[in-house]
């Protein structure tokens, strides 16, 4: 399975009266302008996905539905709240390998810190690998047998300008 992880672009700021629940706050104006370049630049990549999950909170939804748009995904977005960013990640793993076994290429769409902590576990077995995923970034895992810990190596790891670049 090739396991591909997408941090949700720039979003609205967290706070204040406009968006007091955190799941609400939409992307912005230039991060959706942002992210159709980036699904450009996924698209121009070549990467193509049989699945697409993303995290139920707005700027995820709609980061996803963007690249799903892009990439006319047959499937479309699947929400998924084992996504939310204080969701265990083994709940992401169990589904993944109970649900979506017969998916060849998985794109997930959530958070920081969530995003970086499962891709350190799939690369290391644990939490401590230094991984940052910039909104808008893209970490692409190459995992033959999935489980919660070490099983998966690194494909790459792309900031959102090198994607932008691409489009």
């Amino acid at each position: 399975m090739r396991l591909s992880l997408l941090r949700h672009g720039i979003a609205a700021d967290r706070g204040g009266l406009q968006y007091e629940n955190d799941s609400e706050r939409p992307l912005t104006p230039k991060g959706e302008r942002q992210m159709r370049r980036i699904a450009k630049g996924i698209q121009a990549s070549g990467l193509s996905y049989d699945l697409i999950l993303s995290s139920p909170y707005l700027r995820a939804k709609q980061t996803a539905e963007i690249v799903a748009q892009v990439l006319s995904a047959p499937e479309g977005v699947l929400l998924a709240d084992v996504l939310t960013p204080e969701s265990n990640p083994r709940q992401l793993i169990d589904a993944l390998r109970t649900d979506y076994h017969e998916q060849q290429d998985v794109l997930v769409v959530g958070h920081e810190p969530y995003l970086s902590r499962l891709i350190s576990t799939l690369l290391t077995g644990g939490p401590n690998l230094s991984v940052v995923m910039k909104r808008g970034g893209l970490c692409a895992l190459d995992v033959e047998s999935l489980r919660f810990g070490r099983c998966a190596t690194l494909i790459s790891l792309l900031v959102p300008r090198q994607l932008r670049r691409l489009a």
